[in-house]
């Protein structure tokens, strides 16, 4: 299924990923594309706030990842800075640890992730309005995809 949002500011954008943090389960994938300033990380703060989550959100472009602990544990990855997936690639670890994986940049690590992830493209149409294109082939998040956009 592929589904397409239009968003006006970033308090829409953090909406839609709250309202998504919400329906979030342990071991959820969210696989996040887009250029450099397109709301991956706002996306994020949102989906965090969904999950309980009260401390603050940030990208992990030179940590690569960082765990906040919440109703469900969120582990944020960035791997933007990433050039090539090595055998001791560690990640790969999180997306079965019991929490929900958000991946910024993840088409970089694509080879890796789980078939079923609810995959996100941010695109910046100038200003702060974005489009926001919601794809799966999960039945998991297909029903998301259909909560969420309306």
């Amino acid at each position: 299924m592929k589904k397409e949002i239009r968003i006006t500011s970033p308090l829409e954008m953090m909406a839609l990923g709250e309202a998504i943090g919400k329906l979030c389960k342990k071991n959820d994938l969210i696989a996040l594309e887009g250029d450099l300033g397109a709301g991956k990380t706002t996306l994020t703060k949102g989906i965090a706030k969904g999950l309980g989550i009260q401390g603050v959100i940030n990208s992990p472009t030179f940590t690569i990842m960082k765990i906040h602990e919440g109703l469900i544990p969120l582990y944020h990855m960035d791997v933007y800075r990433i050039e090539a997936i090595r055998d001791d690639f560690e990640l790969e670890e999180y997306f079965e640890a019991d929490g929900v994986c958000v991946v910024e940049w993840a088409s970089r690590i694509a080879s890796i992730l789980p078939k079923d992830a609810l995959w996100m493209t941010l695109l910046d149409l100038g200003g702060n309005e974005r489009r926001v294109i919601l794809e799966s082939n999960s039945p998991a998040f297909i029903s998301l995809i259909e909560k969420v956009v309306k």
